[in-house]
Order: structure tokens, then sequence, then C-alpha cells
């Protein structure tokens, strides 16, 4: 059978291609690729959970503008198809007086963008987190949480509905181009697509250089560890808490979340994996390491954070140290009232320059498209990540 449209990866943005290539095109014959046996099975299925507000991006980014369109659309869709949902409200929290200008600056973006955000001094902040501590807090109301990997379930659901083909177990292991088509070689035999959409995660930039695709960037792994507050202290965590941003550092930092069957979890930390789908410091695969090790960006990224990079490796080794951390947004937490929680990997794209790829990231080709760095808010965003992706993919009987 030759299909119009074959995805590659089965995670909660090549499942929403696929929805919304369908929604466009009703007669497409299309088939969904996914090398593990479940759907979402790592960065989708492995995350907070947090439909974020868009409040960090800058104004005009994808990420800003995927951020906003994705958490207005996905309340939505889970009241629609039964998916847990929850508006429990984030506070973003300065701890020391050198963090409010960066404090001000989020507030005057947060209205820049809409949102219904206020800020918050130390007594009001009391009253809405009894536990936390802090000089001035920004309320953004609108940020919720949800299950994404039902959410990703949903959307095969849909596909499926539509008439569209679904593989889990199905490894893509080369491709064919030929004139009018392309042959995906995979571990349950070939299949031929008049046009291939990437959204391999965290094999994104193989999955397109197989294709014939050079992504420019190349695919480092970090690690985000997490605990979760045992059940008799979650009253510690009413919202979610996150600290100020620190603009030296590219990742947010360790913050509490809340889950929508009522656990309490904090971190995560961000610390180099040795596998692409490291989830433990026991992950090891030569291979993997031999990719950053070899590639000049990710020294001259080291060079730049190294001290960073030690103290997120400090806060793996030692419970004691994470502890301390989250101590500073909620200084009664202890290290008794954690329990270890299952890790995430983050796909995060390199330039060869040494610089992280902030924003998305997608790369054409003759027959091809790849998303290659679909990093937070990529799932609060997957609608329109969707809509965008498959308004690029040549179709038969387009729906107006």
């Amino acid at each position: 059978m030759l299909h119009d449209v074959a995805i590659i990866g089965g995670g909660i943005v090549g499942l929403s291609v696929g929805k919304a290539v369908l929604e466009r095109a009703p007669a497409a014959r299309l088939v969904v690729l996914e090398k593990e046996p479940r759907w979402a099975a790592h960065q989708s299925g492995r995350n907070s959970g947090v439909v974020h507000s868009g409040i960090y991006y800058p104004p005009g980014s994808a990420k800003a503008n995927w951020a906003l369109d994705g958490s207005r659309a996905l309340p939505a869709f889970c009241a629609r198809y039964g998916v847990p949902y929850r508006q429990c409200g984030k506070l973003i929290v300065a701890t020391g007086p050198a963090e409010l200008p960066a404090l001000a600056r989020l507030e005057e973006r947060g209205r820049a963008h809409g949102l219904a955000v206020r800020m918050l001094g130390p007594a009001e902040l009391r009253e809405r987190e009894p536990h936390a501590a802090g000089l001035a807090a920004l309320l953004v109301a609108s940020t919720g949480i949800t299950d994404y990997a039902r959410v990703a379930d949903a959307y095969a659901a849909i596909i499926a509905a539509a008439g569209g083909e679904l593989r889990t177990g199905c490894r893509v292991t080369g491709f064919d181009h030929r004139a009018d088509r392309v042959v995906v070689e995979t571990t349950q035999g070939t299949f031929e697509a008049r046009f291939v959409v990437g959204c391999a995660g965290l094999g994104s930039d193989r999955v397109a250089r197989m294709g014939g695709v050079d992504p420019g960037v190349r695919i480092v792994p970090f690690r985000g560890e997490n605990f979760s507050v045992v059940a008799e202290r979650r009253d510690l965590v009413q919202h979610l808490i996150y600290p100020v941003p620190d603009p030296a550092f590219p990742f947010l930092g360790v913050h509490f979340t809340r889950d929508v069957a009522g656990g309490v979890h904090c971190g995560p930390n961000a610390v180099l994996a040795f596998a692409r789908e490291g989830y433990r410091w026991s992950d090891v695969v030569p291979s993997d390491v031999l990719d950053w090790v070899a590639y000049p960006g990710f020294w001259r990224l080291a060079r730049r954070h190294w001290r960073s990079g030690m103290g997120e490796m400090l806060r793996s080794a030692s419970k004691r140290a994470f502890t301390a951390r989250l101590r500073r947004l909620v200084p009664e937490v202890e290290e008794r009232d954690l329990v270890p929680a299952a890790s995430g990997v983050r796909a995060q794209a390199l330039r060869r320059d040494g610089s992280l790829v902030d924003d998305f990231l997608i790369v054409r080709g003759a027959r091809s498209i790849h998303v290659c760095n679909a990093p937070s808010p990529a799932a609060t965003a997957s609608l329109p990540i969707g809509r965008a992706v498959a308004a690029e993919v040549p179709l038969p009987g387009l729906r107006s």
C-alpha cells in the first residue's frame, strides 16, 4: 500500500501531526510508526504534566505563540475527550533581592502575552502558600496540569477512528528514496509513502540524517531526576511553585508541581545522560556517549556551563543537596519527605558552536519534514504544532 504520509514517532507531537493531517485530508492514507510498544513512552509520558502559560518565552517566538494557543486549546480538548485537567495556577517566587528585577520582567512579559498575572507580596504569598518563602511571587492563574500520556492516547484513538494506521514496536532502520516516494524500512517490513514526517524526539536528528536531511544539530540527552513528596506532607504545596529562572542557566531549576492524581513532585535537575534513553546512571550506551563526546558543540557548551553542570551532578549524587535547593522555595521540606520518582530525559538540540537551540527547530527535505527540537512547552503546544506541521505536508483532497 502506498501511504500519503508516514509519521515516524508516536509521541505527543507525532500523534498530533497525524490527527491534524486527517482533519485536513480525511481521505489521506496515513501510518504512524512507533518503535516502543506503547505511545508516549519517552518525553511525552515522562514529564511534569504542566500545561504551560507561555510566560517564559519571548513575544513572537514559536514557543510563545504555540504555548499560548495550546494552553487555550488543550483544556477544551481534555474536557471533550475525558482527559483529566485541572487549572491550579503557578507561583514564580523570588527568594532574594537580586531576583526581583527578573520577576518584574516576567510580569511585563505575561501582560504582553495577555495573561492574567498578578504580583504578590510576602503576606499574600503566605496566604496562598503557607509553607513557601519569598520576597515576592508572580501568580500565573491560567497554568494547569493534565496527564500527557492520556492526551497522546486520545490523539491515537482519533487517528484510528479516522482510518489511520497505527504501528507500535516498529523501529525505523533506513530509507530508500525513489522518484515519487520514500520506502521506509522497519523491523516490521517496509512502508511506502509519498511524504515522511519525522517526530522522533530523542532520535530526531538521527532519523533526519538517515533520511538524507542534515538538521545542523546534534541531540544531547539531559536527564531530569525527580522526587515525590510523601502523602502526609503534600499539604506543603498547594499550587505549582517555581523559582525565578536564572538567565545564565539553560534550564528552569528545581520546582514543585502537582499532578492530576493529587501527588506532589519536585525537580528536575538536569544532568548529562550516558544514553539517549538514559533514565538511570547505570544506563550507558557507548555509541550515544560517542555521539556527544565527538561533537565540537558539546565541549563548547561544557566550557560555558561547567559550574552549573557540576552543581546539577552534586544534586544528583546527594539527596541533601537536592533538598537544600528545594528549601529555598519551601523551607519546611525535609529529606525524609522525599521519595525517588521516575526520571525523564530531555532531547536538547545543540549547535556546533555550543549554543542550545532554544526554540522549535523544523527542517525540511525533498519529501520529508523533521521536528528536530521540540522542547517544553511542546506537550502544551502539541495541538498547534500538529496543525502547523500538517499544513506543510502535501496532501490529496485537501479540506478547505
